[in-house]
């Protein structure tokens, strides 16, 4: 039995735009529970951009800048300037092995699904791991 995309992904994900702030990123990520955003413009992918992304984007502890003049470079950084361009990505009738192979051999935690140029969902490591603790409790219990 072949398990598509389809069968796994997460659907509706949060998305953001290029314009918006690392900091407005970040905290939808915190606010959802995730490490990953796709970049969305006049409704076509456009980039993906990942907790990692914002983090090489902070600034050091160590820094002699004072809070606000921090959070008012930060909120000059938009995810634009920190998303990657040439997004990998899957639509639902993807195999999924060979979507999980892609992820592997280029370490990437998660790849935007699409119909076309519009993101239908995402697919991402975990989504991956529970399809395969589903398939071994199947072959346990066969």
């Amino acid at each position: 039995m072949k398990i598509k995309v389809d069968d796994v992904y997460t659907r509706n994900p949060v998305t953001v735009g290029p314009e918006t702030s690392a900091p407005d990123a970040r905290k939808l990520m915190e606010e959802h529970d995730i490490r990953r955003l796709p970049v969305v413009q006049d409704g076509k992918l456009v980039g993906i951009v990942t907790l990692t992304d914002l983090l090489r984007a902070a600034p050091s502890p160590a820094t002699s800048l004072s809070i606000w003049e921090l959070n008012y470079l930060l909120d000059k950084i938009k995810v634009a300037e920190l998303m990657t361009r040439d997004v990998v990505t899957a639509t639902p009738d993807t195999d999924l092995q060979a979507v999980a192979k892609i992820m592997a051999e280029r370490k990437i935690g998660g790849i935007p699904v699409v119909e076309g140029d519009k993101v239908i969902g995402i697919i991402t490591e975990s989504d991956v791991f529970r399809a395969l603790v589903k398939l071994l409790e199947e072959k346990q219990d066969a």
